[in-house]
């Protein structure tokens, strides 16, 4: 099983003004993005235990501003956040059908897109950590230059005994083909510890049949540890060769599924620096995102926050 250097983390993404549906005609304003949302909810867990940071860029406006100042508040390590003189961040809206979410986006000029221009700020950022954490959004919209420096400094980092915590997340409008899709993931699963994939995206780019065969394909590229979310449906975790299928339990009083994947990663994820096996990891994961969706918006309340042991 997997062991960890240290209890600190590091996620690793873009992070966006949030428009969330509050009421008929409403909104709500507040600041998501995969990894963000995945980054914030372990800090709450890991509160007095251990930093949880997060590693992206944004702006010099005011939005900008109200973001880090809300960031440390909430108790997350702001100090590899780099700020962009003339773009800002990035804005979305969720449209419910229900409780399933759509989303709208307004990104293009995010600065969040040079996160990882700087090898150096990316090395400083990564020393303290052992887990890093990334998704396929932040691939997506890098620069193909930039997301080879950010695949030399995790080499490094692992090299140095971090870990690596990958979700593919895979939204195909933010890259110019599946054929890239296919070019860049297979480079970051050679450098992948933990992946945390959804059956769905697999199926559509790899032709997956179900969870069982992401985490053969998975394993054959090299990743340790795998555990594949499927909505509603069973978690399949794989670890030290065994694989176990663990049922995710009902949830009462849904109102939006935005992020639901994010908080089972951040659940997941705490519980493994917290020294707890993977399938007691998948319940954890299980759990925070049972919370998320019972929320508007992609993060729950702090107060909501389930606690591990």
């Amino acid at each position: 099983m997997l062991d960890f250097r240290n209890l600190n983390s590091v996620a690793v993404g873009e992070a966006m003004v949030e428009l969330a549906p509050v009421g008929e005609g409403q909104y709500r304003r507040g600041f998501a993005g995969d990894t963000f949302n995945t980054a914030w909810h372990m800090a709450q867990a890991m509160t007095g235990r251990a930093s949880a940071g997060f590693v992206t860029r944004v702006g010099t406006d005011r939005i900008s501003d109200a973001f880090v100042t809300e960031l440390k508040a909430d108790g997350l390590d702001v100090t590899f956040i780099s700020r962009d003189p003339v773009r800002g961040m990035g804005l979305y809206m969720i449209h419910l059908d229900g409780v399933e979410r759509s989303f709208h986006y307004w990104r293009d000029t995010s600065a969040a897109r040079g996160l990882a221009a700087d090898a150096g700020a990316l090395a400083q950022a990564f020393a303290g950590a052992g887990l890093i954490h990334l998704s396929g959004i932040t691939l997506a919209i890098l620069p193909a230059a930039d997301r080879q420096t950010l695949f030399a400094a995790l080499a490094q980092a692992r090299a140095d005994g971090a870990r690596v915590s990958f979700d593919p997340n895979i939204r195909p409008r933010l890259w110019s083909s599946l054929d890239e899709v296919r070019q860049v993931i297979p480079q970051v699963l050679a450098l992948t510890d933990i992946a945390l994939p959804s059956h769905d995206d697999e199926a559509a780019v790899w032709g997956d049949a179900d969870p069982l065969a992401t985490i053969a394909r998975l394993a054959a590229a090299g990743v340790a540890e795998v555990a594949v979310k499927d909505g509603a449906g069973p978690v399949a975790v794989f670890s030290d060769g065994v694989i176990q299928t663990l049922a995710t339990p009902a949830v009462a009083g849904i109102v939006d599924t935005t992020g639901a994947g994010d908080g089972f990663n951040a659940g997941y994820l705490s519980a493994r620096l917290l020294g707890q096996t993977p399938e007691m990891a998948v319940r954890a994961g299980q759990q925070f995102s049972g919370k998320v969706i019972q929320h508007f918006g992609a993060r729950m309340p702090k107060g909501a926050v389930p606690p591990l042991a």
